[in-house]
């Protein structure tokens, strides 16, 4: 099947200005004030853009960009700030043309990238929905059948006829979302914007993401630096990094990927090869319960020993282990650190600590800030099974992933 979008050696770059700044005669004070005036002139004149500074620098927002978007698919894109996810977008949504290669996009995009995107802020709620429904190429009609489900979806109804200048910003996010999903694009794009919005909004906008990809066949591609968020809702992901695509694939994957690197890019992994050593390394790590049987089911009522072995040839007092635990969006719920560490160690995770659902364990030896000894990612799957010992975990309510046991007084 022909994908809806298709992006062939995609590259943006931007010229950067830099103002150097040192001791110079007079004379070449003016000169250069007189070239600048003169470069300046001719970019004006042939549209292009002023750059201050008297040293240019050619910086590649994105650069050989390649992948394929099938109908239907929700796609979420991952990666640090300036990983170049909103330029990335901003090509996609024609807001800036590519340096080199090439997109093919069929059908009508929706973007939301910043609060206001597609809003005019004299006009009110209601003029601006009929603006944004013939911007997509909408008839009046198309966009009056539509209309009162945008306006309940973003309950803005009171503001209607109030210009949307004087929205705050969580009204302006809920009714431009509500435009953006109900006018019916071929595909929707949505940046970090609905972090403007409040917690019930986030999760009524990624119900609305899925239905419309589900049940209408749309295409949504969807930044977020929330991973929950991106799980949830996303089937496929690109994970970006330097203005380069470093994996794109399915979502779990993904994340893992994007999580492993800010892990190793952090104080306590350091990824240097000339500050890696094998002092130490991992001989088993395993799951017991109480009685010290090997398993990877837990009650929610009872204790888990996490029990290490370590191979080991030299001085270990400066050598911790971390220990992580994940939850299933391979969102860090849980961490621990050694002070040294002994041949054989087990550290114990309370009862009533986690509360139903799938977890992964992850591990590694290290010297604080120094260098890296021995990783052990993903070490098992382990799962909490509700036995009826709590209210708390009764029924399909999410409560997170740790209760805390606190003492009541």
């Amino acid at each position: 099947m022909e994908p809806i979008i298709k992006v062939e050696n995609l590259g943006k770059s931007y010229i950067i200005g830099h103002q150097r700044e040192s001791y110079v005669a007079l004379r070449d004070v003016l000169a250069n004030k007189a070239r600048q005036v003169v470069s300046k002139t001719k970019n004006l004149l042939s549209g292009g853009q002023l750059i201050a500074g008297n040293e240019l620098e050619e910086f590649w927002a994105l650069k050989d960009i390649n992948f394929e978007v099938q109908q239907g698919d929700r796609v979420g894109i991952i990666g640090r700030n300036g990983a170049g996810k909103s330029t990335l977008l901003k090509v996609l949504s024609r807001i800036t043309e590519p340096t080199t290669g090439s997109i093919r996009l069929r059908g009508r995009v929706a973007s939301l990238l910043e609060v206001g995107t597609g809003f005019h802020p004299e006009l009110s709620g209601r003029e601006n929905i009929y603006l944004n429904g013939a911007i997509l190429g909408m008839s009046r009609a198309e966009v009056k059948k539509k209309f009162d489900e945008i306006v309940d979806f973003a309950g803005v109804e009171k503001f209607l006829d109030t210009p949307v200048k004087r929205y705050s910003s969580g009204m302006y996010v809920r009714l431009a979302f509500a435009v953006a999903a109900h006018l019916e694009p071929e595909i929707l794009i949505v940046d970090e914007v609905l972090a403007v919005g409040d917690a019930e909004f986030q999760k009524k906008c990624l119900g609305k993401m899925e239905d419309v990809s589900k049940n209408h066949g749309r295409t949504v591609l969807f930044v977020s630096h929330n991973m929950g968020a991106i799980a949830q809702l996303c089937d496929n992901g690109i994970v970006l990094q330097n203005g380069g695509m470093l994996i794109h694939g399915k979502i779990d994957y993904c994340i893992k990927k994007y999580l492993d690197q800010r892990i190793n890019t952090g104080n306590y992994i350091n990824n240097d090869p000339q500050k890696t050593n094998k002092s130490a390394s991992f001989k088993e790590i395993k799951l017991l319960d109480i009685d010290n049987n090997e398993r990877n089911d837990f009650f929610y009522d009872e204790p888990i020993f996490i029990h290490f072995e370590i191979a080991t040839s030299t001085d270990t007092s400066k050598i911790n282990l971390f220990c992580m635990i994940l939850d299933k969006s391979l969102k860090r719920i849980f961490a621990a650190e050694s002070n040294g560490i002994k041949n054989r160690m087990t550290l114990k995770i309370n009862p009533h600590f986690l509360v139903r659902g799938e977890y992964s364990l992850h591990m590694f030896l290290h010297i604080p800030q120094v260098c890296q000894i021995d990783v052990a990612e993903n070490v098992c799957n382990f799962h909490i099974i509700d036995n009826g010992s709590s209210f708390l975990i009764h029924g399909d309510y999410d409560y997170g992933s740790v209760f805390g046991n606190c003492i009541w007084v």
